[in-house]
């Protein structure tokens, strides 16, 4: 398994409790394919640098997880069918 860091832009219009459950769901789609998540940091709204989904801000939320190679393209599939998801990034960590 490698180390990922994922970082994702949840529309200013889902509620906070909704955002936090969010973050579980995110958490639940590394976990079903055999993934491990460390630590979730939720950076709170921020404004953003231009539009997005014609948005000016986001609720921010980084996480740290492990996960075997080939499954990245299955999360990245699963997260972008997701309204509330404005944009997501995910970076391998190390070598």
């Amino acid at each position: 398994m490698r180390d990922y860091e994922l970082v994702t832009i949840i529309s200013p219009e889902v509620e906070e409790e909704e955002v936090s459950k969010t973050v579980e769901k995110v958490a639940k789609c590394i976990s079903d394919r055999g993934g491990v998540v460390g630590e979730t940091d939720k950076w709170g709204k921020r404004k953003l640098a231009y539009p997005l989904k014609k948005f000016m801000e986001g609720n921010y939320m980084l996480a740290w997880f492990k996960l075997e190679p080939r499954l990245v393209k299955e999360v990245e599939k699963e997260l972008r069918s997701w309204e509330e998801i404005l944009r997501f990034l995910i970076v391998k960590v190390g070598d």
